[in-house]
């Protein structure tokens, strides 16, 4: 019988044509609702998601042939993992498709932030010719502190082996050090960075982590680096820091905002007075969700969904 497959957003075309070269029947719903989709989904084997909608309890109850999920993206937190693994439903990512993009991406925010290279750039640009107001940091002789040491921290730790840089890291799980970064507490963590960088899924333990506790009980003022989760950062008490200095920059590539209409917030009367102190500060760097977004991450995301999902059918 034939595996048929519902893609509910679009992906480069490596996915869908290797799948069907492998067998697999294709159908795809970009623009359905939820409840639509939820509708006819009982006629699938496998769905296909980046973000579009939450596949929760509801939409798994009716998922009565459901065998796979896979989001073309490094988290599941979309997704009602633990129950779908109640029905016996493969949960798939591909955090390895993009973690050269988010270490890259990361380096570059540093490394911008040291140089103040965006608002050397913006000040030439109008015409203002600023050396000692631009003077800036040497990443040589830091410690970067990297809290989740996953596909995407790890990626991020390889990329700084060419600095002369301490690296720190921390996880819930034991034993994920490696040549690249030394596992250490939470509290020795604090006690040395001087570049916080971010690299975490969303969870319950996670959800606002970063909060006026958690940054005051860094011994050292720090730069922060954010290309993972939005809400595991409040944002107000992240100013508040920016504000005393506590924190010296921050390059955000995710927003605690971001489930929010972009268009309203941009409107002065519906911006978070956090929000608009980001946007005019000199020493923050904001990318709209970028880090894993390159052309080249593009494709490695949709041959690794296709690799893993062939597994599944090859054993």
């Amino acid at each position: 019988m034939s595996i048929k497959i519902l893609h509910i957003d679009s992906n480069h075309p490596v996915l869908w044509n290797q799948l069907e070269e492998a067998g697999f029947e294709n159908h795809a719903d970009f623009k359905s609702s939820k409840e639509e989709i939820e509708a006819k989904i009982q006629h699938y084997n496998g769905i296909v998601i980046r973000s579009r909608f939450k596949i929760d309890k509801t939409f798994l109850d009716k998922a009565t042939n459901l065998q796979f999920i896979a989001r073309v993206g490094a988290g599941l937190e979309s997704i009602d993992c633990d129950y779908a693994e109640t029905k016996g439903i493969h949960l798939i990512a591909a955090p390895e498709g993009n973690r050269n993009a988010v270490a890259e991406h990361s380096l570059g925010v540093i490394l911008s932030l040291f140089n103040n290279l965006n608002q050397a750039d913006a000040e030439v640009k109008a015409g203002h010719w600023n050396r000692e107001s631009n003077r800036g940091h040497e990443l040589d002789g830091k410690t970067v502190g990297i809290i989740g040491y996953g596909n995407m921290g790890k990626a991020f730790a390889k990329k700084l082996r060419g600095f002369d840089v301490e690296v720190l890291c921390y996880d819930i799980l034991d034993n994920v050090g490696d040549d690249n970064a030394k596992q250490v507490t939470l509290k020795e963590l604090q006690e040395k960075t001087d570049v916080l960088s971010l690299h975490l899924p969303w969870t319950p333990e996670t959800d606002k982590m970063v909060d006026a506790a958690f940054i005051n009980a860094f011994e050292k003022p720090f730069w922060v680096i954010n290309t993972s989760r939005g809400k595991n950062i409040v944002t107000a008490d992240l100013v508040e820091a920016m504000k005393t200095k506590k924190v010296l920059g921050a390059g955000l590539d995710v927003l605690e905002y971001e489930k929010l209409s972009f268009e309203t917030l941009f409107q002065d009367k519906n911006t978070p007075e956090a929000f608009q102190y980001l946007l005019e500060a000199k020493n923050s760097l904001l990318t709209p969700h970028i880090a894993g977004w390159t052309f080249e991450s593009h494709e490695r995301l949709a041959q690794v969904i296709v690799d893993k999902i062939k597994k599944i059918y090859s054993k």
